[in-house]
């Protein structure tokens, strides 16, 4: 999460990225960009908007060596000597389109800025920016011709968000630079993530906040509403939001005896965490502290409607997570076989 009040674009260049798959090419550009007001100022919140509601953190990673990782030592090579600044732009690109493995992978415009000025945990930093534009929007140009007024269709870049960025802070800890990234077209997140980046989350609060709130939410989906339906799914989730929010530290045993009643259901709940830890290579910590940041943001997309095939349905709020064992009950009409939801209320607006 930045703030970008003060930050400004020292260098800007504009390279083009191809895919070996259906035989289109880099181009490159030779000079900087040098904006006029309008541009500039349309330009700078484009590139860092989106990196103001990021709330996790990632590192460079490499299997054998971190020197090894192609944009750690490219975006070192900038901040050590920005002379080198349009020559590794080059580079950085030929990287990206080495790792265009598929012919699904979108060719597009690559934006590489040098930013001054970025404020990142009561820091102030310069930080390296490599965006990739894969969709352009059509719009409509009007133009004087002959006394009057026409119209034509132009592609261009839509200024409400960059499809695939990122920004390399010129600052960082016992882990390495500090790196933010967004996909808002993650049709192969491991494309630009794994790949291109070769980045791993931080070993921080947030990570693994984020990590556990992630396990909660499959097991939700896929072993709770699965055995027990919908609401046991949402009640569950509204548990664990109000767990983390009334808690600074979570230790994983004290969170399962407030979570679940009985032996069963916490042996479900260890069964999926090893299949889960299996699947995202990963090892959750028993304890850790809670990042509050990344519980706020997944409470907001943590959904808690139940649809109901008959055309309605039942929204139950997640800050209230004992009116759905309270008030809202669950059962099975045997003649008419059906399921049903029988809700318990004073007053209705």
């Amino acid at each position: 999460m930045i703030t970008r009040k003060n930050a400004s674009i020292s260098k800007f260049i504009i390279h083009k990225v191809g895919n070996k798959f259906n035989s289109t090419k880099n181009a490159f550009s030779e000079k900087l960009v040098e904006f006029d007001e309008a541009s500039y100022e349309l330009m700078l919140p484009f590139l860092l908007r989106p990196f103001a509601s990021v709330v996790q953190s990632y590192r460079f990673n490499h299997h054998a060596n971190i020197s090894l990782n192609e944009i750690n030592s490219y975006s070192a090579q900038i901040f050590s000597d920005e002379d080198n600044f349009i020559e590794v732009s080059k580079h950085i690109v030929t990287h990206l389109f080495e790792q265009s493995t598929s012919a699904n992978i979108k060719t597009g415009d690559v934006l590489v800025a040098m930013f001054e000025g970025i404020e990142y945990n009561d820091m102030t930093t310069n930080a390296l920016g490599i965006f990739k534009i894969e969709s352009k929007v059509n719009f409509f140009q009007t133009y004087l011709e002959n006394n009057s007024y026409d119209v034509l269709v132009q592609k261009g870049i839509s200024s409400k968000k960059v499809d695939k960025g990122c920004l390399i802070l010129n600052q960082g800890d016992a882990e390495g630079n500090i790196i933010l990234t967004v996909d808002n077209n993650n049709y192969d997140a491991q494309y630009w993530i794994n790949q291109f980046l070769n980045i791993k989350y931080a070993d921080d609060a947030n990570n693994h906040t984020q990590q556990y709130i992630d396990l909660c939410k499959d097991f939700s989906e896929e072993i709770l509403k699965s055995t027990y339906g919908a609401q046991e799914k949402n009640n569950f989730l509204a548990k664990t939001i109000d767990f983390f929010k009334e808690n600074e530290v979570v230790n994983v045993e004290r969170f399962k005896d407030e979570l679940f009643e009985e032996d069963k259901h916490k042996s479900m709940f260890d069964d999926y965490k090893k299949t889960f830890e299996t699947e995202q290579n990963l090892v959750l910590r028993n304890q850790f502290d809670v990042a509050e940041r990344v519980v706020t943001k997944e409470k907001k997309k943590i959904k808690t409607d139940i649809k109901l095939d008959t055309h309605f349905s039942i929204k139950v709020d997640i800050d209230a997570p004992d009116a759905s064992e309270d008030f809202l009950e669950r059962g099975y009409d045997e003649e008419k076989k059906m399921h049903y939801y029988k809700v318990f209320f004073n007053e209705e607006s």
